[in-house]
């Protein structure tokens, strides 16, 4: 008899720590008061940080460091994530009964480094498609088969330095080149090079990307050429869009003037070609997802972000802003205003200025692995040519 007994307690003990496991795993608390345990359902929030080991401030209290999941009872907090020597990231978050809230914060340096990555002088730096190329023009050299059109490889990693990463594509021994106009194919594998001589009279050369001995003149095929890309253009669009369902498709066709997609497409930058309230798509909508509050009211010519796997859109800006981009985390944007670069989420939230400096016209330019931005400036002196340079985000 006293063997059962001690069977059966057994049995009743770990079923009931099995029990346990299960509803702390899920966010529950036990409390002990009164000669009583109580259990109380609790949510978690699992916080991470570029760089780790920051502070993670719930209501100002300092509570824990990332990267870390922290229970809590269901309500909204004000979060901060802080590190020394990077700027504060904050936001207000909404926990839940049972469901993992995240918090994720790329902390700026507040004291970036500037790198240069080519020293010949660069002009009219352009992005390829892909996001990890940029061709540009050099005219600042006295010997013709330097100056030219290059293209720098940023998806290299070269052993010692960055400006081994550029190569010339074509030099000036048959046209002025270092005054072309840039524009890539679609797929990325070319380049047209427009070079004028006179007003409305113009000569465009069809370049490949590694080096063009002899330029193919396509100025008397030029609107074959320019079809041709179009149709490409139109393919990708129609391709980006086919795994989505037909629901989707039609919000998307109907409502957005597509500026850009996220690296991992699962986010789109636009601008709304008319004022319109945005159906749901997914319907109940997801728990656990962005806290932020967001928009389904869109008004024409105002610039959100829509996220597709949460069926979520915010606000970005009133209009278009021409350096308006993602970075390639697919997380944040990055864009200029008042002279000033400066990243945010793409939920609209968490401001904050990377660099004040002088640069030129707006060109600013995501690295592939979201670890620095490119720049061309001529860090304040205009007796030099301008060049690119890094400005590191980690």
């Amino acid at each position: 008899m006293k063997r059962i007994i001690i069977y059966v307690a057994t049995v009743v003990f770990l079923i009931t720590m099995t029990i346990a496991v299960i509803l702390y795993g899920k966010g529950y608390n036990f409390n002990f008061g009164d000669g009583k345990i109580g259990i109380s359902g609790t949510g978690l929030l699992a916080a991470t940080s570029q760089p780790d080991g920051a502070g993670i401030y719930i209501n100002n209290h300092l509570t824990s460091a990332t990267n870390n999941t922290i229970n809590l009872p269901p309500g909204e907090y004000d979060v901060k994530i802080s590190k020394s020597g990077y700027s504060p990231w904050n936001k207000k978050i909404k926990i839940e009964k049972e469901v993992v809230s995240s918090a994720y914060a790329l902390l700026i340096p507040t004291a970036p480094k500037l790198n240069n990555v080519t020293q010949m002088g660069v002009s009219n730096p352009v992005l390829d498609p892909t996001r990890t190329k940029i061709a540009y023009t050099v005219s600042s050299l006295d010997d013709p088969r330097k100056n030219g059109i290059y293209i720098l490889d940023m998806g290299l990693r070269p052993i010692l330095t960055l400006q081994s990463s550029s190569s010339q594509i074509v030099d000036n021994t048959i046209d002025n080149f270092s005054k072309a106009k840039l524009s890539w194919s679609p797929d990325a594998k070319e380049i047209a090079a427009t070079i004028s001589a006179e007003p409305n009279i113009a000569t465009t050369y069809l370049l490949k990307t590694t080096f063009n001995e002899n330029p193919q003149d396509v100025t008397a095929t030029l609107a074959s050429v320019n079809l041709a890309w179009n149709e490409q253009r139109a393919n990708q669009d129609k391709s980006q869009l086919l795994g989505f369902k037909t629901k989707l498709q039609n919000l998307i066709k109907e409502n957005f003037a597509i500026l850009s997609w996220s690296e991992d497409e699962t986010k789109i930058l636009y601008e709304a070609n008319k004022s319109t309230n945005l159906p749901l798509i997914i319907n109940p909508p997801l728990i656990g997802t962005n806290s932020t509050p967001e928009t389904r009211e869109i008004n024409k010519g105002a610039i959100y972000a829509y996220d597709i796997k949460e069926d979520k859109n915010f606000k970005t800006m009133n209009s278009n802003v021409s350096s308006l981009n993602w970075l390639a985390d697919s997380k944040h944007l990055i864009y200029v205003v008042d002279k000033k670069i400066q990243i945010m989420d793409y939920d609209g939230q968490n401001r904050t200025t990377i660099y004040a400096g002088p640069f030129i016209d707006d060109y600013v330019f995501s690295w592939p692995d979201s670890s620095k931005l490119l720049i061309l400036t001529d860090l304040g002196n205009s007796n030099t040519s301008p060049n690119l340079y890094t400005i590191g985000l980690k």
